[in-house]
């Protein structure tokens, strides 16, 4: 199975949680994966956490299997220390994950970014 992951930003977590469990509840009724989503509160807040050298490693990353932090900085050509700084923040928002042999992975064949920006209501 292919993992989808759909990332937007709303400051309505509530409203964020409550289409993320309407979608896993139809998977689960139609026995159909529906792909998982991640949600920030604003475009600020997603562009703090995913900078343009995370987003490397994840494009790095995307469909390479476990690499270890290592051979993943000099993929990138770039310092062992601030790759396993951004490994690990990646980690903790989910975007990669940890084999048990300590390499990373990133999980997802397909990864979707949902951003509206709107006027601010009267």
């Amino acid at each position: 199975m292919k993992r989808k992951l759909t990332i937007t930003t709303t400051s309505d977590w509530k409203t964020a949680l409550r289409e993320a469990g309407a979608i896993v509840s139809k998977g689960i009724r139609d026995g159909k994966y529906q792909g998982e989503s991640l949600n920030f509160e604003t475009p600020g807040a997603f562009f703090s956490r995913l900078t343009p050298n995370r987003w490397a490693m994840v494009a790095e990353l995307q469909g390479a299997g476990e690499v270890g932090v290592r051979e993943l900085a000099r993929r990138l050509g770039r310092d062992v220390k601030r790759v396993h700084e951004d490994a690990a923040a990646l980690v903790e928002v989910g975007l990669l994950e940890k084999a048990e042999s300590g390499a990373l992975i990133c999980p997802y064949a397909d990864i979707h970014v949902d951003m509206h920006m709107g006027t601010k209501a009267a």
